[in-house]
């Protein structure tokens, strides 16, 4: 079977992208933590499976407890703030991926300086076509929109998600396609430096592989 591009679409098909302390009893802590969100996800076995770590079961209880994440990439460290009340499907798979190590040592394959701003990683091949041998549908879409700092699914198309995800380094214009999932906290300086070093416009001008290398060491989590 052929394995899918996964990439954002083109400007010319685009509508032209926190710590908890808890105190008291049992049962005030029990009050005090986080709804669980009323979804059900499902993951379903696709292909490709690169750098296979299984496929989620999901937990509404963990899915439901706010994180934040860093990239620790080699050109600095990039954190964001993981929207799991409006994308629960979503975040609980990043935080699966990065609990068992699927982004360490890979890097991010897709850079754009003209109309999409974004950096593209979260493919283990780096070819665009790599995924983690799952899929899952879109959410959080309506009104969607994708500022400077926003986190966001790539995919292949309607409910095709799997691992790879942009993050956007300007304010860019795209339809409400791609799954918002995360808010940039901190690093926003970082992916501006990486914009700025420019790309090698293999896919077109101003679309292509960042010049300068961004390797993701690993991924870390923390709570909030």
């Amino acid at each position: 079977m052929h394995r899918k591009t996964w990439a954002l679409l083109t400007a010319a098909a685009c509508a032209l992208p926190l710590a908890l302390a808890t105190t008291g009893t049992a049962a005030a802590e029990t009050a005090a933590a986080p709804a669980a969100p009323a979804v059900n996800c499902t993951y379903t076995p696709a292909v490709p499976a690169d750098n296979f770590k299984g496929i989620p079961v999901f937990d509404a209880k963990k899915a439901a407890k706010p994180y934040s994440a860093t990239l620790h990439t080699s050109q600095g460290n990039i954190t964001f703030q993981a929207l799991t009340e409006q994308a629960p499907c979503t975040t609980f798979s990043f935080r699966f991926l990065a609990e068992h190590d699927y982004y360490d040592r890979t890097h991010c394959h897709r850079l754009t300086t003209q109309r999409l701003y974004v950096l593209q990683c979260g493919d283990p091949t780096g070819t665009g076509s790599g995924g983690p041998g799952y899929s899952f549908p879109d959410e959080n879409l309506t009104g969607a929109t994708y500022p400077a700092g926003t986190v966001a699914m790539a995919n292949a198309g309607p409910n095709t998600n799997g691992s790879q995800f942009f993050v956007v380094w300007k304010d860019t214009k795209l339809s409400p396609n791609y799954t918002p999932f995360g808010r940039i906290t901190a690093g926003l300086d970082v992916l501006q430096k990486i914009a700025a070093g420019g790309e090698d416009d293999q896919n077109g001008p101003g679309d292509g592989y960042p010049t300068l290398p961004v390797n993701i060491r690993n991924v870390s989590l923390s709570k909030h």
